[in-house]
């Protein structure tokens, strides 16, 4: 691509994400210490992909995703995920009207825009699996009709790694669904500091104001789409992820035997989708090797299944996929 063709994405950059830096201040008017996960939050929002955050209890995953939601002029809806849930409770259902011997369709919470689904694992895999079809279809069937869902649609899950009590694993497929797994730590000591003397008062609530509308969210998408990739960090992208399915052929003999099951293809669609919205939101109009590595540890590590050999050398996936950044050559 021409010079002329980056600057003019560059001038509909600065026009269209003009908001980005408003949008990140009034999330951390409430959320300190978590740009990280502010960041992955916007990817998702930008790139239209689903997000699963993972962490301890009381690191603002749940915060994070409601004041994002404000801050946005449009629908959200927050299902608390229980062992006795069901698919209809998320969905809808067919509702028998005796006046008149009729079925009517009553509409679940995934009827919205945003979507937080509370710690996702304490449902069983049946309720988990009701997201499949709004997740990849972007729609929702109920008895005989099938509903379009709400543009822009995201779900935003959270789970807690450390309590297996009553949880449910979720299964590959449901997580291959997510564009991001984003693993949220503690904040730092001068944070958590901020944290203080912010947040604990009793009687005192901070707000979120909205800031952009839906229509802006979809504007930015379309200029996302318009990123300049060039065709080597194409190819790039490509080693990458069949790097994570045939070590041997890239000269990764230490991971053999290590990998059960590579990323997907769909891995490779998110690389390329996360790597435009991440230029995007750091207002660049072409990707450049480092968005992929920045970017990509989220994208694959809940899409590389380690082997049991691997897990008799406490070798994580994300160990995997470290070893294949740092060794796999950069264009």
């Amino acid at each position: 691509m021409l010079d002329g063709g980056i600057e003019a994405i560059n001038e509909k950059i600065t026009k269209e994400g003009a908001f980005v830096s408003l949008l990140l201040s009034e999330i951390e008017k409430i959320i300190v210490g978590q740009r990280y996960l502010i960041e992955r939050l916007l990817l998702g929002l930008f790139a239209n992909g689903h997000i699963l955050l993972e962490g301890v209890p009381g690191l603002a995953k749940t915060t994070a995703v409601r004041v994002l939601a404000q801050t946005i002029q449009t629908d959200f809806k927050r299902i608390q995920f229980t062992p006795d849930l069901l698919p209809a409770d998320i969905l809808g259902t067919m509702v028998y009207n005796p006046k008149d011997a009729t079925f009517s369709t009553k509409r679940g919470p995934i009827f919205s825009n945003i979507v937080l689904a509370d710690e996702i694992n304490r449902a069983p895999a049946k309720v988990q699996s009701a997201l499949l079809e709004a997740m990849q279809e972007r729609q929702v069937t109920i008895g005989d009709n099938t509903f379009k869902l709400k543009d822009p649609f995201i779900v935003l899950a959270t789970q807690n790694p450390i309590e297996q009590e009553g949880t449910y694993p979720l299964p590959e497929a449901q997580t291959d669904r997510f564009m991001l797994k984003v693993k949220v730590d503690y904040p730092s000591k001068e944070d958590e500091l901020i944290i203080l003397k912010r947040m604990a008062f009793t009687s005192k609530e901070i707000k979120a104001y909205p800031i952009v509308k839906p229509i802006d969210i979809l504007n930015a998408r379309m200029v996302v789409d318009e990123i300049y990739m060039d065709e080597k960090i194409e190819r790039y992208i490509i080693d990458i992820v069949f790097a994570t399915r045939n070590p041997s052929n890239y000269k990764l003999k230490q991971l053999n035997g290590m990998i059960q099951y590579g990323a997907s293809t769909r891995a490779t669609i998110y690389l390329v989708l996360a790597a435009k919205a991440y230029a995007f939101i750091q207002g660049r109009g072409y990707v450049t090797p480092q968005d992929i590595k920045s970017i990509g540890m989220d994208v694959l590590r809940h899409r590389v299944i380690v082997s049991y050999e691997a897990e008799a050398e406490d070798m994580t996936s994300e160990d995997i996929i470290q070893t294949i950044f740092d060794k796999l050559e950069v264009p």
